[in-house]
């Protein structure tokens, strides 16, 4: 029996474990499936070793929720240089990458196991559990979600892979199921996800212990998960022209299913699904932007309190969402409120191009993206003068807002400051992991409405899609604007930039490649001062306040033992970053405390870098992103794997 086989036969032994807690299985009992899916506690028990997978290393934990997929974008891009991050991330992988492919430990081996965890769960379910006992239901309503779930991850990140819908335990046979059209693998999770939503309640009314919480599924998740996968299927993407064993079929991006009538009733459903949600739950819908991202630092789980609709639950001392995806925390020792490192992991940055595209107007952008991180160095050549009069009233270190160049916007969604817990000495944060918001579903029944990139309008729903698109811009502070797919994929990039969703928006709309290669043309217009970016300047002028001091101790300063700061500054007045703000104004002067800084770095954007690492912000060659949009199945996979796998796309 190969590796491969050992691995899933032995996570396969593991559903028979008792659990310690949600995330720390105990050793392999003998306990007869019959005696476990009759009793829903012992359910909940095997549906904790779903969970567990996220938070094992190499897994979710500091990869799948770090950056490491869904990077890079014409918005977004992973600011890691190391050889193995830019293949991830600029699309250009190989077969060994040491960061996401580790033999018999890395994310395709956790994902299968994941999935082998749940159909042993369903299976068992069906076979020997109590539906109509409530827990019961809702247990085999969230084993089919969240294998649901996982296999649009594989699906995602390798597209077309074999269909394993029956456990290792039930047929061993299954085990040597070949690659296979991920139409087939669509299809399957379309009719669990139905079937998931109808033995799932509302959040509020799932049983006792699962609801009203955004770390267990509810009837909203699955409804979401299908209209995701509804749109995914309806649209583009890399796919070889046929399954040929071994590899060597042609392949383009082409739609995935040639149908119009089938792409009119993905679009019909997945249309359907948003509406029951929007229909029983516009109370997710938030009116202040900044608020959703507040609660989401702040790890509120509550559903009602949240606009998140589910994400993946870590404990406190696992996961490092918030240490890869905050605003950069630089040499910062027990300065910024919530951390007592050095440095975070901070590599989500923001494409500069981003700023200028946001209206002036829209309260998103200031939100989305920070123009500065947390800093309590002293700027070199700084002379103490200099410090007094910049930052009036300290006394020991400032922590303040350092204005960093273009190269170096952060997202600024997730802030170390808005936490309500506190990084561990491992960097780990313990923020769950958020899958899907409220306002990406109402976006998604705008887009299906539309009949999405290819136009088969379904027929017009009971919810008003223009209604509900204004709705999105009236919160940013904006007005109507005419609902089309141009604006509906501009709307997306500005409500969900940095949320691990653009990518595989422009896959389905078959942009990727077209977006990437002219936010590449305008970095290099805007380095250049050309075309739209001839009015853009190269010096920003700055200028400070002192937060309050009870203010400041309560939102900004670490309060632990060996605090650094005593007095936090926010940027009060920045003038130079829109375009036409290219001359300093008469009263921006040092004696009155402004600044000035250059913030064009022309070495980071510039197209090549000494090492000759071409277009890494975003892609390492043109050529290769429609060769390149999905990874691998690494080596050490397909050497185990007796023939059932192989890699197409010139892998």
């Amino acid at each position: 029996m190969n590796k491969i086989k050992y691995l899933f036969i032995g996570f396969a032994a593991l559903m028979f474990a008792g659990c310690k807690d949600f995330f720390e299985p105990e050793s392999p009992s003998s306990i007869a499936g019959e005696l476990i899916y009759t009793s829903p506690d012992k359910i909940e028990n095997a549906i904790h070793g779903v969970y567990h997978i996220f938070n094992e290393n190499n897994s979710y934990r500091n990869r799948l929720m770090c950056g490491y997929q869904g990077l890079n974008t014409d918005i977004e891009f992973n600011n890691k240089t190391g050889d193995d991050e830019l293949a991830i991330c600029a699309y250009n992988m190989n077969l060994t990458n040491a960061r996401v492919g580790q033999n018999n430990g890395g994310i395709w081996s956790y994902l299968n196991i994941g999935i082998e965890r749940c159909t042993n769960i369903i299976e068992g379910i069906q076979e020997y559990g109590d539906l109509n006992n409530a827990k019961t239901s809702y247990y085999l309503g969230e084993a089919l979600t969240m294998r649901a779930f996982l296999y649009n991850e594989m699906v995602k990140l390798w597209g077309d892979v074999p269909a394993r819908f029956e456990s290792v335990t039930k047929n061993p046979d299954v085990l040597n199921t070949v690659k296979t059209d991920r139409n087939v693998i669509y299809e399957q999770l379309r009719k669990d996800l139905k079937r998931a939503a109808e033995l799932m309640p509302w959040a509020a009314e799932c049983p006792a212990g699962v609801n009203n919480t955004t770390q267990r599924p509810s009837k909203a998740f699955a409804l979401a998960l299908l209209a995701r996968i509804d749109l995914s299927y309806a649209g583009y993407a890399l796919r070889p022209d046929f399954i040929q064993v071994g590899g060597g079929a042609p392949y383009s991006v082409q739609l995935n299913t040639k149908d119009a009538n089938l792409r009119r009733q993905l679009y019909a459903e997945a249309m359907d699904a948003c509406g029951q949600i929007i229909a029983q739950e516009d109370f997710k819908f938030k009116s202040d932007f900044e608020d959703i991202f507040r609660t989401i630092c702040q790890d509120v789980s509550i559903y009602t309190n949240t606009e998140v609709i589910f994400a993946i639950p870590c404990p406190d001392n696992r996961g490092q969402f918030m240490n890869y995806n905050c605003i950069n925390v630089k040499d910062v020792s027990k300065g910024v409120r919530n951390y007592a490192g050095g440095s975070t992991n901070a590599c989500q940055r923001v494409m500069p191009t981003l700023y200028y595209d946001y209206d002036k107007a829209d309260k998103r952008r200031d939100i989305t993206i920070a123009q500065w991180l947390w800093s309590t160095a002293t700027p070199d050549g700084w002379s103490d003068d200099r410090m007094q009069n910049t930052f009036p009233g300290y006394t020991k270190k400032p922590l303040y807002q350092d204005l960093k160049d273009l190269h170096n916007m952060s997202l600024g969604k997730f802030r170390v400051e808005w936490m309500s817990k506190e990084f561990n000495s491992t960097g780990d944060d313990g923020v769950d992991f958020p899958i899907v918001r409220y306002t990406d579903v109402m976006l998604m029944y705008c887009e299906a409405s539309l009949g999405g990139i290819t136009g088969e309008a379904p027929a017009a729903g009971t919810i008003d899609a223009q209604q509900l698109f204004d709705r999105v811009r009236q919160r940013a502070g904006l007005e109507s604007k005419t609902l089309n797919m141009e604006n509906l994929m501009e709307e997306r990039k500005f409500e969900l930039c940095g949320e691990y969703v653009r990518k595989y928006d422009l896959q389905r709309w078959g942009k990727l490649k077209e977006k990437l290669v002219e936010t590449q043309g305008r970095i290099n217009n805007l380095i250049a001062h050309a075309g739209e970016f001839a009015q853009v300047s190269d010096t920003v002028w700055f200028k400070y306040k002192k937060v309050d001091p009870a203010i400041a101790a309560e939102q900004y300063l670490y309060q632990g033992d060996g605090a650094t700061a005593d007095a936090a500054f926010l940027l009060d007045s920045v003038y130079g970053r829109n375009l036409g703000e290219n001359t300093r104004p008469e009263k921006f002067k040092s004696s009155n405390g402004w600044r000035s800084k250059s913030v064009l770095d022309a070495y980071t954007l510039a197209p090549e870098d000494k090492e000759g690492k071409t277009n890494f912000l975003l892609y390492k060659d043109a050529d290769l992103i429609d060769k390149r949009q999905l990874w691998p199945i690494f080596a050490s996979d397909v050497a185990v794997s007796n023939g059932t796998l192989w890699n197409d796309y010139d892998y």
